[in-house]
């Protein structure tokens, strides 16, 4: 994952970067034509709300209202299905073609 992820910073047209108080990144979003394409909340942020707080901030000023999501994350697929999405389709393979089950999700509130 680690090797794609510069690459999908740059193709996103807003990326939202969420820091600590001490102005240390803890979390950050990319956002490309109403698709959530990442977000993501250093492990010892999580549950904290920031995650929500920015997803809630992609949809009203961005018109967030789909993602996915890899289905062996049920912590990530639960948390978005929380806020309002449910989940349109799933392929067996993710968007590099390797075999881990991607869900696709819509917001519908």
């Amino acid at each position: 994952m680690k090797e794609y992820v510069p690459e999908a910073l740059s193709n996103v047209a807003h990326l939202i970067i969420d820091t600590d108080k001490n102005k240390v990144p803890v979390a950050f979003m990319g956002i490309e034509n109403n698709k959530l394409e990442m977000l993501f909340v250093a492990s010892e942020y999580r549950g904290q709300g920031i995650g929500k707080k920015m997803l809630l901030h992609g949809i009203a000023k961005y018109g967030v209202n789909e993602l996915a999501v890899n289905e062996d994350n049920p912590e990530a697929s639960g948390f978005y299905e929380h806020i309002g999405f449910k989940v349109y389709q799933r392929n067996e393979l993710d968007d590099q073609g390797k075999p881990y089950p991607v869900l696709y999700m819509r917001y519908e509130l």
